[in-house]
């Protein structure tokens, strides 16, 4: 008898994660209860003023000075935090000197310390009598209770998401890249520019988009430092929390509504930016 003949069992292929589809399911339920459900709720709280009355609660002058400042010293802040967290990461990584472990466990002490406690550190700093501020104050330069002062705070606790973004890059670098283009006659200045940045710039991006959304709905750290003037120093999620003392909740959401719009779009060019750039390095 033949048995070149019969049919083969059929094998069913097994998944690389066991579980998948229950590890799925939770990861839904869990994602659904935390992020979706309440984004939701805030959309359809916005839904019930219609587009006048969004429109109206948007354009109040008050709400768009505090959306320009809040946005705008975010995105300032966010691009300073990653030129220096480049440079940090790459002396930290690059070079050994003494205390270098102390400064590199230094970098995170903005996750660990509570931002009410970084906003009143950096306001007894630069305060106008303060160990910094007064001396800036007698050049003519006054940091805290101004905009500049929102925008050291948001420096402060961006900078390390940068430079732990970086890092690892950096340390992961061919340094053979390097020594080549030093061999074929390149400067530092070449070599940085060609042969380094290129490299770390996905990364860079990355952090400056993570800078940027911690920036945008900081709340705690800038509050005591920004002096919180309308129209001056007021930012978006102050004025949320102020409407919601007003129990004008609709307001409050259109306000919410409109940092999430603004935040999920530019975000989103970011990341778009971010894969461009990583597809051309390959």
């Amino acid at each position: 008898m033949r048995t070149d003949a019969l049919p083969l069992p059929r094998i069913k292929p097994r998944r690389a994660l066991p579980g998948f589809g229950l590890s799925l399911g939770y990861s839904m339920i869990w994602l659904g209860l935390i992020v979706l459900i309440p984004l939701s709720a805030v959309f359809l709280k916005t839904a019930g003023l219609g587009l006048e009355g969004f429109i109206a609660k948007i354009g109040d002058t008050r709400t768009l000075a505090a959306l320009k400042l809040s946005f705008g010293t975010a995105l300032l802040a966010a691009a300073i935090s990653t030129v220096a967290g480049l440079l940090i990461a790459w002396v930290l990584e690059r070079y050994r000197f003494p205390g270098r472990r102390f400064f590199d466990a230094l970098v995170d002490l903005p996750f660990a310390l509570p931002t009410a406690v970084a906003g009143i550190a950096l306001t007894a700093l630069y305060a106008p009598n303060g160990w910094i501020g007064q001396w800036l104050t007698a050049i003519g330069i006054q940091v805290a209770y101004t905009p500049l002062g929102i925008g050291l705070a948001l420096v402060f606790v961006g900078l390390p998401f940068v430079v732990r973004t970086v890092q690892p890059v950096l340390a992961e670098a061919e340094r053979e890249l390097e020594e080549a283009a030093a061999t074929l006659g390149a400067n530092s200045f070449q070599t940085a520019v060609r042969v380094i940045l290129p490299s770390v710039l996905p990364a860079a991006i990355g952090g400056f988009a993570l800078a940027f959304a911690r920036g945008v709905g900081e709340y705690g750290s800038v509050i005591f430092i920004a002096g919180n003037l309308p129209r001056v120093s007021e930012i978006a999620p102050l004025l949320i929390v102020i409407r919601l003392e007003e129990f004008d909740y609709a307001g409050a959401a259109a306000i919410a509504t409109t940092m999430l719009l603004l935040s999920f779009a530019i975000l989103l060019a970011v990341n778009l930016v971010q894969a461009r750039i990583s597809r051309r390095g390959r």
